[in-house]
Parts: C-alpha cells; sequence; structure tokens
C-alpha cells in the first residue's frame, strides 16, 4: 500500500520527498494537491474518504496517508 501512495505522490508532485515525515509542514503537499491525492485515494483504493479526514495529520507523511485508507477500507 506505502508504494501505491509513494506512485501517486510522485505523479502528483515533481520533486518530493516521499520519506519526508513533514508532506504539508514541507510544502509538497499544498490544499490543491491534498484534494487531488484524495481523488487519487478514493479510486485506486476503492474507498470514500469523508470531509472530516482531510486533514494536515492525515497527510503529512506516507505512514500516516496509509494509516487514514487503511482505516476507511476497514469501514467499507
Amino acid at each position: 500500500m506505502k508504494e501505491k501512495i509513494e506512485e501517486i505522490l510522485k505523479k502528483l508532485v515533481a520533486g518530493i520527498d516521499v520519506a519526508s515525515p513533514a508532506l504539508v509542514d514541507d510544502g509538497y503537499i499544498t490544499s490543491i494537491t491534498m484534494i487531488q491525492l484524495v481523488c487519487e485515494l478514493d479510486i485506486v483504493f476503492d474507498i470514500k474518504i469523508t470531509f472530516t479526514a482531510i486533514t494536515k495529520a492525515n497527510f503529512n507523511s506516507v505512514d500516516a496517508i496509509a494509516k487514514m485508507v487503511q482505516g476507511f477500507q476497514k469501514q467499507a
């Protein structure tokens, strides 16, 4: 799962350091990128990320994104 998330991030953000523990804080993920990422994650993982889950904490690292995706997969 992490590899797929990293692949999506690399497609959306040129030069992204996917190992960064602060993707939002470091400016790799902006509000626009976050929405694009939500759309990609919804499609790729067949989930529906809710508006309330769109927070800096859930998108600040690949691990955080994976944890959030796993939570939505369990709800499905």
